[in-house]
């Protein structure tokens, strides 16, 4: 289940992509708000603050 969850890849280790994929479940959360949509807002912006945690936070690079 761990495995399912880790974000900290070789994939997201370019800043550019881990700035993007926050941005996106940004976005889209706020889409969600503007569309009341309480249930999907919440979703996506749980997952939102989960990944910018993971990419900002408790980043470590993946070792080659």
């Amino acid at each position: 289940m761990k495995k399912m969850f880790d974000v900290q890849v070789p994939f997201f280790a370019p800043m550019w992509r881990r700035v993007l994929a926050v941005v996106v479940l940004a976005l889209w959360t706020i889409m969600e708000v503007s569309q009341q949509a309480w249930g999907w807002a919440a979703l996506f912006g749980v997952a939102g603050a989960y990944i910018a945690h993971q990419f900002f936070v408790a980043w470590q690079p993946p070792e080659d």
